[in-house]
């Protein structure tokens, strides 16, 4: 008994002198289209969610200019980031010089040199979700509480000056807060309540930006989640519904009254609005039916009727299994929509022209869902 002890000893020495660190996942780069350079928007990132516990979360860059997709950079640019950039990537945004990257499930906001992705700063805050800015802060939305627990606290947002990135101020909200949009002086955020479903959270709230106070709530529809501002002062909110016998729903509501005034019964996973268009997509789940309907509509915002017109107009949507992320670029309207396949494989990032055709696509991460521009 003594010689098979002192044995292993002896092999788990062995062992631990040999391990090594965790490799880094080295960058990929791939030629995805013909070289643009005279590109307005120099490039586009795109942040793969991936599964959760799997700290596979990972950033891509597409340039614009040269054609070139570049897979894992963050890796390469952080090589001593042992887990990589964490588990469960969820938003993503373009500020001055720096990047920010929310990382769902590892509890932090990491900020990123936008021209080298190198880490400058990690910020922690504990089940964030969402990220926008606005004079020179940015805001951060969280759910708080352990992930699916039904019993967590209302969520809360908060504050960070992009100087000192630091955390300057927060403030509750409903429970379990996801996308948000400023008007004005006024921060709204959609409340989802998803963590305790049939008991959804339905309204949104409205922050007093000066003095970072919540001055209301109002009422839309259950389980909220996406939320984009158009150019004439309305706010585009989508509802989950239950997946049950509720459908999704979109809903406009007009900041100068903050009240609902119009609803399309539509269903909506995700909206992007470009001048006066919404371009939407739903992949809405149900239950009872067990499979997913799967829509794509665009909306004129100026007038807020459905235009009858598809984003996508050469067939392609028939391979698209999970649409998952859209974004528009403002210059060019080329519609980029990326696909999640079957969430636990790599996903297809989409180009299409502004007459619908597809340009290019290619393979991505696992999961993509959230883009940023780079000017």
């Amino acid at each position: 008994m003594r010689n098979n002890l002192l044995f292993l000893m002896m092999a788990l020495l062995m062992f631990a002198a040999c391990r090594k660190d965790p490799a880094v996942t080295p960058e990929q780069t791939e030629t995805a289209f013909p070289p643009n350079p005279g590109s307005v928007v120099k490039g586009l990132y795109l942040l793969n969610e991936g599964n959760m516990n799997m700290n596979k979360a990972s950033l891509d860059y597409v340039d614009l200019r040269t054609g070139i997709y570049r897979r894992n950079i963050y890796g390469q640019a952080n090589p001593e980031v042992v887990k990589g950039l964490g588990d469960v990537g969820n938003d993503i945004g373009v500020y001055g010089s720096k990047l920010y990257v929310v990382v769902n499930i590892s509890n932090k906001l990491e900020i990123l040199d936008v021209k080298t992705s190198k880490k400058i700063k990690q910020i922690d805050i504990t089940n964030c979700r969402y990220v926008t800015f606005h004079k020179g802060k940015v805001y951060v939305s969280a759910y708080l509480g352990k992930v699916g627990d039904p019993n967590a606290p209302n969520g809360n947002i908060s504050e960070i000056d992009t100087t000192t990135l630091q955390i300057t101020r927060r403030v509750d909200v409903g429970r379990q807060p996801e996308e948000m949009a400023i008007v004005g002086e006024k921060l709204y955020i959609a409340n989802s309540g998803g963590y305790s479903p049939p008991n959804y959270e339905r309204t949104v709230s409205v922050i007093d930006l000066n003095s970072f106070t919540e001055i209301k709530r109002i009422d839309v529809a259950i389980n909220l989640d996406r939320l984009k501002a158009d150019r004439y002062g309305d706010l585009y909110v989508t509802s989950r519904g239950d997946y049950y016998n509720i459908p999704s729903k979109l809903f406009v509501i007009d900041t100068k009254t903050d009240q609902v005034k119009k609803t399309f019964d539509i269903a909506a996973s995700n909206i992007w609005i470009d001048d006066d268009t919404a371009y939407i997509y739903a992949t809405e789940w149900s239950y009872i039916q067990q499979k997913n309907t799967i829509t794509y509509a665009t909306i004129n915002v100026k007038d807020e009727t459905l235009t009858g017109k598809k984003f996508i107009t050469d067939g392609t949507e028939a391979q698209i299994k999970i649409p998952y992320g859209i974004i528009v670029d403002p210059y060019t309207k080329d519609v980029y929509v990326t696909d999640a396949r079957d969430y636990v494989t790599p996903g297809t990032l989409y180009c299409f022209d502004p007459l619908g055709k597809k340009k290019w696509s290619i393979v991505t991460g696992d999961i993509p869902a959230h883009f940023a521009f780079v000017y």
